[in-house]
């Protein structure tokens, strides 16, 4: 199969807001196997809208177009398509009820603008959206798939995994590849390429591989398709002997906060930390779970050595000596953080995020981080990036999969 996607929208047009649906989109489709041709953006008109979906459908067996599907006057989405699969625009009951669920109990009344979302094409299949009050559609017509989403990338997104996604596989299944995961940490991903050249260069045709890092790991992403499914799993074996030496897990894996939050709900643990260079983030990679308030206690933000010392602890002397960046203040961050908080663990972060306050001895990108636990502490110092969002990233997912190997060793020796 073959996809494109619209999105819709003057905002991104001007440069207000980027668009971070296409590449969400793509990058799910990409792992059924379906390849993505085009990307498009047009403005908030029912010409663009139409002359882009026109254009689209003449290339591609899948359609998605996000944005457009609000209530304002300025969102034509619907009403294009309505016209384009010739399905007159009529008042769905079950939609209403969904959207007084939805607001209700929060407004206490649906005012007029909130009931035109109940208005939808007449013969689409309706996708319910439980985060928000725009309902995506879905289209068919000469075997072709048209996916109408909303614009909000959260909505979006919950919607392509809660309702796409298993619908495509449902009806695309015999033409869908298969893949495995393979997981591999602590090495670039092109010197991990250079070491896997003699494993692709005896691939047999029919089966691929991917490569798909981020901050914490390379994702190696292994496929197969038709006639080449059956040697899917003895190439994911011969692919294994290739990494020997090397960390690396199997499988979908859970991300490293979900890990933490799974090691310390299970294990009755709570945890704090203590953050400087990475200015909260991991604290907020931590709450954006659901859950996070059975064993996450707080976090300081010690940017300043001032509150280092007065909030956490940390020796003047030792500031003075070693510099905020450096493996005592590391570990005096962490303890500081189980004393204040009074939590069973904590993990902090102090280093040189960049551009600048760099030296030749202390590089931009050079960050400390520690793990303080019941047994004790240890810190390990790494050296990122020169990129400041990059080395924040890093950072925080390195200090999540610290903290996590720490704490299962324990729970393991206990």
């Amino acid at each position: 199969m073959k996809a494109a996607v619209i999105t819709i929208g003057d905002e991104i047009l001007l440069g207000q807001i980027t668009d971070t649906n296409s590449r969400y989109i793509a990058r799910e489709l990409a792992l059924l196997g379906i390849e993505t041709l085009a990307m498009h953006t047009v403005a908030d008109a029912g010409e663009e809208i139409l002359n882009a979906l026109k254009a689209a459908l003449s290339r591609a067996d899948l359609v998605f177009l996000t944005g457009g599907l609000g209530p304002t006057k300025d969102d034509l989405t619907k009403k294009t398509l309505a016209d384009f699969f010739d399905m007159p625009l009529v008042f769905n009951p079950q939609v209403y009820s969904w959207l007084e669920e939805m607001i209700l109990p929060r407004r206490g009344e649906i005012n007029e603008y909130n009931k035109t979302q109940a208005m939808l094409p007449q013969g689409c299949k309706v996708l319910r959206n439980l985060r928000g009050t725009a309902s995506g559609m879905w289209f068919e017509k000469e075997g072709k798939i048209t996916v109408s989403l909303p614009g909000v990338p959260f909505e979006m997104e919950y919607l392509m995994q809660a309702e796409v996604l298993p619908l495509l596989k449902q009806k695309c299944g015999a033409s869908l590849l298969q893949y495995n995961l393979l997981h591999v940490y602590n090495i670039p991903e092109a010197e991990l390429a250079l070491r896997l050249r003699p494993f692709e260069e005896q691939l047999p045709p029919g089966v691929g591989l991917a490569y798909l890092p981020s901050e914490d790991e390379v994702k190696l992403r292994l496929t197969a398709k038709g006639g080449a499914l059956k040697d899917l799993q003895s190439q994911t074996e011969i692919l294994k002997t290739h990494l020997q030496g090397l960390r690396f897990a199997e499988g979908e894996k859970p991300s490293n906060v979900a890990a933490v939050a799974c090691l310390f709900t299970q294990n009755g643990l709570t945890l704090a930390t203590a953050e400087s260079c990475t200015g909260g983030n991991i604290a907020r990679l931590i709450t954006g779970l659901a859950g996070a308030s059975d064993y996450f206690l707080g976090g300081i933000v010690s940017y300043s050595n001032q509150v280092k010392k007065d909030v956490l602890g940390v020796s003047a002397a030792d500031l003075e000596k070693y510099g905020a960046v450096s493996q005592p203040v590391a570990q005096q961050m962490a303890q500081g953080a189980r004393k204040v908080t009074g939590a069973d663990w904590a993990v902090s972060t102090t280093g040189i995020a960049g551009p600048g306050g760099g030296s030749p001895q202390k590089p931009v990108g050079t960050v400390w981080i520690a793990v303080a636990g019941p047994a004790g502490g240890f810190a390990k110092k790494f050296v990122f990036s020169s990129v400041r969002e990059r080395n924040i990233g890093k950072a925080s997912a390195k200090a999540l999969e610290m903290l996590c190997d720490a704490v299962r060793a324990d729970v393991h020796i206990k």
